[in-house]
C-alpha cells in the first residue's frame, strides 16, 4: 500500500501521526511511504530520520495526498485539506466529527473511507487511541488550569496547593474516565482539594480505591454539581460520549455561582464542550472570559507537548495503521472488531450513529460495506 504523512496544519499542532521507527516497519512490510517534508520537526524527528528507513520526503501536502492510498494522520482534516480528499482514500485520524457539521459533509462529498482513532472501541469498552491523549490532556488541564488561577493571567491569584497554614484551592473535576482520572492525580498530587463528579457509582468505588485522599468521589446529579461549583476555583470538564457530542452540564447561568477570577478547562470541547459557554480556542489564544470566569477551551492540548504525546498516541496507533496498510479497510475491519467500531463516514455514507445523531443524517449499516 501507499501510506502518506502529512504535515499537521491546525494552529499550533505539532505533532506527527508516524514516527521513524514506523516508518521502518512499514517499509519492511513493502509499504511505499510518503512523508512530507518537515512533518516530523515540531515533535523533534528531522527528515533524515524518516530517509534513513526509505520513506520518500516530499516538498507539499499535495504531494502526500495525490500519492498516497492511505493518509495517516493526527488532527481532522481542516479545511485546505478537504479538497485533497479523494474518493476511496483511507484516512485514520482523529475526526470528531460530531463537533463539526462542515467537516462531516466535507468528508462525504469526499467519499473518503473516515476511520476514526477515537471511536476504534475493544469488548471492554476501552477506547484505546484515545486513551493516551485523554491522559496528556487530563495532566495538561491541571498544570493550565494552575497557571491561569495566576493573577497575570487575570485568575483569583489563588495556588493550587496553598501552604502550611493556607486552604489549598478546590478543583472540580466532572467526569471520572481517563481524563478525570488523570486530572485528579496531577491535582492532589500539587496538593489541591479535589471533588471528582461521576454518574458510575461502580466507577467512583474504583476511584476511591486508587486516588489519593484528597479526593472526593461524589455523584454526579444537579444538586451536587451546583454545590461544588460555588466552591470551585478550578473546574475541568472531562465528560465523553463516544463519537457523540458531549452534554452541557454547566449552564451559562451557574457561572454566577463561582468566585470571580475562577478558570474552567474544558477538555471535551472538541466534542462539544461539556460547559455551555466554552468555545474551540487555540494555544496561540487559549483563554477568554465570560462572567467573570476564564475559560480555556484549547481543542488540541497534547499539541502543547509533541514530542509526549506523538510517542504516546504512535504507541497506540501504528498496530492499527500497520493491519490497515497490510490488509486494505475492508479486511482489518472485518478482522477487528475495534477497528470496525473505528468506521464513521465510508465513501460518502455515515456509519457512526453518534455522528449521525448528531446531524440528523441517514445512518447506514457498515456491515453491508466491509
Amino acid at each position: 500500500m501507499i501510506v502518506g504523512v502529512p504535515r499537521e496544519i491546525k494552529t499550533a499542532e505539532h505533532r506527527v501521526a508516524l514516527v521513524p521507527a514506523g516508518a521502518e516497519s512499514l517499509r519492511g512490510d513493502g509499504h511505499t511511504l510518503f512523508v512530507e517534508q518537515g512533518a516530523g520537526m515540531g515533535s523533534g524527528f528531522p527528515d533524515d530520520a524518516y530517509r534513513a528507513f526509505g520513506a520518500t520526503i516530499v516538498p507539499t501536502a499535495a504531494d502526500v495526498w495525490a500519492r498516497s492510498e492511505m493518509v495517516l494522520k493526527v488532527k481532522e482534516p481542516v479545511e485546505p485539506e478537504w479538497p485533497c480528499m479523494r474518493k476511496g482514500q483511507v484516512v485514520f485520524t482523529y475526526f470528531h466529527f460530531a463537533a463539526s457539521e462542515p467537516l462531516t459533509r466535507a468528508v462525504i462529498r469526499s467519499n473518503i473511507v473516515a476511520i476514526a482513532y477515537e471511536t476504534v472501541q475493544l469488548p471492554s469498552g476501552e477506547l484505546p487511541l484515545l486513551t493516551p491523549m485523554s491522559e496528556v490532556a487530563g495532566r495538561m488541564a491541571v498544570q493550565e488550569g494552575a497557571k491561569y488561577l495566576e493573577k497575570v493571567y487575570g485568575g483569583s491569584g489563588v495556588l493550587l496547593g496553598g501552604v502550611p497554614g493556607v486552604l489549598p484551592a478546590e478543583v472540580l473535576i466532572i467526569g471520572g474516565g481517563t481524563v478525570g482520572a488523570n486530572a485528579a492525580k496531577m491535582a492532589a498530587g500539587l496538593g489541591a482539594h479535589v471533588t471528582l463528579l461521576d454518574l458510575s457509582l461502580d466507577r467512583l468505588r474504583y476511584l476511591a480505591d486508587i486516588l489519593p485522599p484528597n479526593v472526593d468521589p461524589l455523584f454526579s446529579n444537579r444538586h451536587n454539581l451546583v454545590e461544588q461549583l460555588r466552591k470551585a476555583d478550578l473546574v475541568i470538564g472531562a465528560v465523553l460520549l463516544p463519537g457523540a457530542k458531549a452534554p452541557k452540564l454547566v449552564r451559562r447561568e451557574d457561572l454566577k455561582l463561582m468566585k470571580p477570577g475562577s478558570v474552567i478547562v474544558d477538555v471535551a470541547v472538541d466534542q462539544g464542550g461539556c460547559i455551555e459557554t466554552i468555545k474551540p480556542t487555540t494555544h496561540e489564544n487559549p483563554t477568554y472570559v465570560v462572567d467573570g470566569i476564564i475559560h480555556y477551551g484549547v481543542a488540541n492540548m497534547p499539541g502543547g507537548v509533541p514530542r509526549t504525546s506523538t510517542l504516546a498516541l504512535t504507541n497506540a496507533t501504528f498496530a492499527y495503521a500497520k493491519r490497515l496498510a497490510k490488509h486494505g479497510w475492508r479486511q482489518a475491519c472485518r478482522e477487528d472488531a475495534a477497528l470496525f467500531l473505528g468506521l464513521n463516514v465510508v465513501e460518502g455514507k455515515v456509519v457512526y450513529p453518534g455522528v449521525a445523531e448528531a446531524f440528523g443524517l441517514p445512518l447506514a449499516d457498515p456491515k453491508t460495506l466491509v
